[in-house]
């Protein structure tokens, strides 16, 4: 006898062969639901007409990116908005991740429609909104619902250019009976979007939304079926930063910079001192001031240590913007090669202004920081300091160490303590002090011989 159904579950889309309780694959109860076997055929007319062509046949077409009106944006996407991209951006909730997106809809010099999709305020929230951040624009429509099929009708009527998700753990597809937010209706809806918009050139952004530990929560399922990832952070209390961490169309090295003021979010021309404590006085142990190269821009940076005794003899390592095996493999170098034990301490380590960095460059800084805050001896003011450490105690050269050195030097630092190199072209001599060991730095940074 030919059977000719099956049993699907609504949550996983799970298929059985017989009606259960429970699914086996996801754990929901009373989920299975029978269907045809003839709803299992793909569905004609997305493959219909495709045909391979050889490579070298394929023409780059001018024009393919355009300008998104925010110099921090293009800079972050590599020179600006490719068409046909699917860009999800991710951030904790009230960071600004809507306001960064009404902003830059609202000034974007590109020809069509825009449409924003705001599944979590009303259109009377979005318009307060718009108002204090005086965008005024007749390209915009605003659509409330988050019921996909209604979304697409309403896309085809208009044919938008931009397409801006706020947020996609809002929209729901009635062809999946699971509530909003789960797995399959966010891969569903995204995928269904993302045809869209590369079907046509325009352009997809989806907001979602960051947890606690730093991951986009529900989104983080569908980052591989967009083209670029973007993450919006928070450095201090008025600093944003926009990084890529997954860019198909330019480099995911690039950090955009904005201060969040009363009338929205402003971009950040001068960053070279944006994230330094200017003091009077010399810096306090466990401080040193480190030039590191984010995308094609330097920017100083302060690396604050504390070291105490460990509690109940454990030592542990906090440090949630520079990694935290990274801060563990230097308190090791130095305790091998310095003779100073850290293996019984806590280590605590901070950047000031809240950045992440995660380049080799802050290696050495880094290590004068925690010798610093180990021996309470502070780092003479006015010392910049930069190299990578191997296992071995040596220090190695950096990409990018003539421009490090300059902006240090610029912005008023009068040692700079960095791995063998000429000093560059300009400098006085008596400003570089090029080391080779560990222990040499030390000697050199505290100007006295290490213990």
């Amino acid at each position: 006898m030919k059977i000719n159904s099956f049993f699907q579950c609504k949550v996983c889309q799970h298929h059985e062969p017989k009606w259960l309780g429970r699914c086996p694959e996801c754990g929901s109860w009373n989920s299975l639901e029978e269907k045809s076997k003839d709803s299992k055929k793909t569905a004609p007319g997305k493959t219909e007409g495709i045909i391979p062509v050889p490579l070298d046949s394929i023409e780059i077409r001018e024009g393919l990116r355009f300008d998104s009106g925010l110099i921090e944006v293009n800079r972050v996407l590599g020179g600006g908005i490719m068409k046909g991209s699917a860009i999800l951006v991710g951030g904790e909730p009230g960071i600004g991740k809507s306001t960064l997106m009404l902003q830059l809809v609202g000034g974007i010099k590109t020809k069509g429609r825009i449409l924003y999709v705001s599944g979590e305020e009303s259109p009377g929230q979005l318009r307060m909104r718009a108002d204090r951040l005086e965008i005024h624009s007749e390209k915009i429509e605003v659509f409330s619902g988050t019921e996909m099929a209604s979304l697409l009708q309403f896309c085809n009527q208009i044919r938008p250019v931009i397409i801006v998700v706020d947020s996609i753990q809002t929209v729901h597809s009635s062809d999946i009976g699971s509530i909003p937010g789960t797995v399959n209706q966010l891969k569903l809806c995204s995928q269904e979007l993302i045809d869209w918009v590369k079907s046509r050139d325009s352009v997809l952004f989806l907001i979602g939304h960051v947890t606690k530990e730093g991951f986009i929560a529900g989104p983080k399922v569908i980052e591989h079926m967009v083209d670029t990832v973007l993450y919006f952070d928070t450095g201090s209390s008025e600093i944003r930063i926009l990084r890529a961490v997954k860019n198909r169309f330019g480099p995911i090295d690039e950090i955009g910079i904005f201060k969040m003021t009363d009338k929205g979010l402003v971009q950040v021309k001068d960053t070279a001192d944006l994230f330094l404590t200017h003091r009077k006085k010399a810096p306090p142990p466990g401080v040193a001031v480190a030039p590191v190269y984010e995308g094609s821009r330097v920017l100083l940076v302060e690396i604050q240590s504390l070291v105490v005794p460990a509690k109940g003899g454990i030592s542990r390592v906090f440090s949630d913007r520079i990694d935290a095996g990274r801060v563990s493999r230097i308190a090791a170098v130095l305790e091998k090669h310095l003779k100073i034990r850290f293996s019984d301490q806590d280590i605590y380590v901070n950047v000031g202004g809240g950045i992440r960095i995660s380049e080799v460059g802050i290696e050495l800084p880094l290590s004068m920081a925690l010798y610093s805050a180990r021996v309470n001896q502070p780092i003479p003011g006015l010392t910049a300091v930069l190299g990578e450490v191997s296992l071995a105690g040596e220090i190695r050269p950096v990409s990018h160490h003539e421009k490090r050195v300059k902006a240090a030097a610029k912005m008023g630092y009068e040692r700079l303590i960095h791995p063998e190199a000429d000093c560059p072209e300009g400098l006085e001599e008596d400003l570089c002090f090029s080391v080779s060991t560990i222990n040499e730095a030390v000697r050199t940074c505290f100007m006295s011989e290490a213990s």
